[in-house]
């Protein structure tokens, strides 16, 4: 069985575009209803830490997906959007014959985060079969063959028409946009915060002149672990300028958000440390201090913390 990186590749595909979204607590987002007898067939053993083994009665043809928990998640996070960041690892077998096709890494890496909208791309059958799917979840799937996307199916030695079966055990999730508590603020001469139901932020600058002095607003706050100063964070960031209140840049738009070191970071840190995953976080930057021509009001959503890679 060939093996390659976390991702899969994401079986050679490129990436599409992300729709960030407020997420529930998966307490409060029930796992659909996937069951069906040809989940029967199919025998799954094995740590979650590694490759599974898997016993599939040949041939094997559903003619729906099909799925079912092996594991249940234990994070806080549930999957709902495409546009959050999620760490899989996947195994794929042939349903002619039931011999493994490709799998993932199962290395513990944690630091190569994918789209959602990456694997649904790919194998649209996980939008349903991962839907409220959290850390820790192991889940097997029966995927007919409109499961998986024609030119990543050929790709990995699927013939026309075949089904396969997917494991997939869900690693880390993060957040899709901020998701914390709402805090009163004043705001006085400062800049409004409004947000689409997605959880897209907008920035309203007032008139007047913008503070001479970095202004910092916690405006949702979050209830995950707190930034260090030496933490690497994953951020949505929305950028507008003062003076002509035209956005400068959002990772809203391109469906990357960014992944930050805080360490080095004048400015990073004295915005984001001590604040907590899950927290949305305005900071009117002045001119003179961001070295531009104009103050800067700046958007984050702190989605999660990203960990290093294991060492080789």
């Amino acid at each position: 069985m060939r093996k390659i990186p976390a991702a899969l590749a994401i079986l050679g595909l490129a990436a599409v575009g992300l729709a960030g979204c407020s997420l529930p607590a998966a307490s409060d987002c029930p796992r659909p209803d996937g069951s069906g007898e040809d989940l029967d067939l199919i025998q799954v053993t094995g740590s979650t830490d590694a490759a599974p083994e898997v016993d599939l009665y040949t041939p094997f043809n559903p003619p729906v997906t099909q799925f079912t928990d092996l594991e249940e998640g234990d994070g806080e996070i549930p999957i709902t959007s495409d546009g959050q960041l999620v760490v899989l690892d996947l195994s794929l077998y042939s349903g002619d014959s039931g011999e493994p096709l490709v799998a993932s890494g199962y290395d513990g890496d944690l630091s190569q985060p994918i789209p959602m909208s990456q694997w649904v791309a790919t194998v649209p059958a996980l939008e349903q079969a991962l839907h409220c799917a959290s850390d820790g979840a192991r889940v097997v799937v029966a995927i007919p063959p409109d499961g998986i996307e024609a030119s990543a199916a050929t790709s990995v030695g699927l013939s026309e028409g075949e089904s396969a079966v997917a494991v997939v055990d869900v690693r880390k999730v993060y957040r899709g946009a901020a998701d914390g508590t709402l805090v009163y603020n004043s705001g006085m001469g400062l800049p409004a915060v409004v947000r689409a139901p997605d959880g897209t932020p907008g920035v309203v600058v007032p008139d007047g002149a913008a503070p001479d002095e970095l202004v910092t607003q916690t405006l949702i706050k979050g209830h995950g672990p707190v930034v260090e100063e030496d933490s690497t964070v994953r951020l949505h960031v929305l950028s507008v300028g003062w003076d002509d209140k035209e956005q400068i840049s959002s990772t809203w738009e391109t469906g990357a958000p960014q992944s930050q070191s805080v360490t080095g970071q004048q400015l990073l840190q004295d915005v984001l440390v001590g604040q907590t995953v899950g927290s949305q976080v305005m900071a009117v930057v002045p001119a003179e201090l961001g070295g531009t021509e104009q103050a800067t009001v700046f958007v984050f959503d702190i989605l999660g913390l990203d960990e290093a890679a294991p060492a080789p």
